[in-house]
């Protein structure tokens, strides 16, 4: 950290003292001691990633500022759109597990239906004739919703419903 944030080790130290003082974060599960190192016959203290972010926010240096622009640039990018991406690192290494894991999510958000049905009607109410009482209207609906369900699904929407519900959806 001394080397990322261009902070002496003594700075370090300080934050990460206060760091747990304040409790932003608990010793267990974020730091280990392990083996001595060249220069001291204490074990070396190794930090989680949490705590290296904790100290990003913490550290007053050139590294820390920019450390703190990039995050605050991801943690805006995720409020406004909802998610944020490595682009970069996804082109490279096609991102191992993860970049299967992106697509699963996608998938999924994709064929989520309340997404679906909310752009579809957007788009069928800015016709001059929509009415959404109108039997035509309806009808549409609905054939588009089978359409689509088959698409995604391999089968109609009334093929999952109890015989009690189909005669909501004809």
């Amino acid at each position: 950290m001394t080397e990322l944030f261009q902070k002496s080790r003594s700075t370090i130290n300080e934050h990460i003292l206060n760091i747990y003082k304040e409790q932003e974060l608990e010793k267990e599960g974020t730091m280990r001691k392990i083996g001595n190192s060249d220069f001291s016959t204490k074990p070396t203290n190794y930090y989680n990633l949490n705590v290296i972010i904790s100290v990003g926010y913490r550290v007053k240096s050139l590294q820390g500022t920019k450390f703190r622009q990039w995050a605050t640039a991801r943690l805006q990018e995720y409020l406004v759109k909802g998610f944020t991406m490595n682009d970069e690192l996804l082109k490279q290494a096609g991102g191992g597990s993860y970049f299967d894991e992106l697509l699963d999510r996608i998938r999924d958000i994709r064929s989520s239906e309340k997404v679906f049905w909310r752009k579809v009607l957007d788009i069928y109410a800015t016709s001059i004739d929509y009415d959404p009482k109108v039997e035509e209207s309806l009808k549409f609906f609905k054939t588009i919703q089978n359409k689509m369900h088959w698409a995604t699904h391999g089968n109609t929407v009334l093929s999952h419903k109890s015989p009690s519900q189909r005669y909501l959806l004809s």
